[in-house]
């Protein structure tokens, strides 16, 4: 059996934090499952999905405020680190985190596909994984490839135990602690 690269990461958490703080602002590095991965730059409609979505927690959840690209520590042991699209707390949430937030007091975490060659894996296996062992009780994954949202709940023992598929145009429902209904409708101008 092949060890995982978790098991054998391509460097330590400290020496990724260190690539990252240096790394230009065109780039964006995520370190998960042990290996440093770029994430592309966003695009106009990705952008704009986002300042959706935020605007439509403010609307029914004035007290939260989702945050953009917050640096998140992730996985088992707070060993990975990732740029979530969004993240979904308390107002006043990353006051004193410095560049990495633990998960503790994270209701939701987000993230809109990219159209990438690795956003498959990235986004739709690496990150409900890496968020579900955080303790992340919601990750809401916005597809923009298939014209669906995906809402991912229940964490336990590093994946989610329940996830449930809508297509873009449909009511959906974020489960408790967000308890917000989005109608997705506007999604399907956005896709691109």
């Amino acid at each position: 059996m092949t060890p995982r690269t978790e098991d054998r990461p391509q460097m330590s958490v400290e020496e990724f934090e260190e690539l990252e703080r240096h790394a230009p602002e065109t780039v964006r590095l995520e370190f998960l499952n042990g290996k440093v991965q770029v994430k592309p730059v966003t695009d106009g409609n990705h952008d704009h999905i986002i300042a959706w979505l935020q605007r439509l927690c403010m609307q029914h959840r004035p007290e939260l405020w989702l945050y953009g690209d917050r640096g998140m520590k992730v996985e088992r042991y707070r060993k990975g680190r990732a740029r979530p699209d969004g993240v979904l707390a308390p107002f006043g949430f990353p006051a004193g985190h410095g560049d990495w937030s633990d998960a503790g007091g994270v209701l939701m975490a987000v993230e809109v596909t990219s159209h990438d060659s690795d956003t498959n894996q990235r986004d739709r296996v690496e990150k409900p994984g890496g968020y579900a062992a955080a303790g992340i009780p919601v990750y809401l994954l916005i597809d923009r490839d298939d014209g669906s949202v995906v809402v991912y709940n229940q964490p336990e023992d590093g994946r989610y135990l329940h996830a449930e598929k809508s297509p873009f145009g449909a009511s959906v429902e974020l489960p408790h602690p967000v308890d917000i209904i989005l109608d997705t409708a506007p999604l399907k101008e956005l896709v691109d």
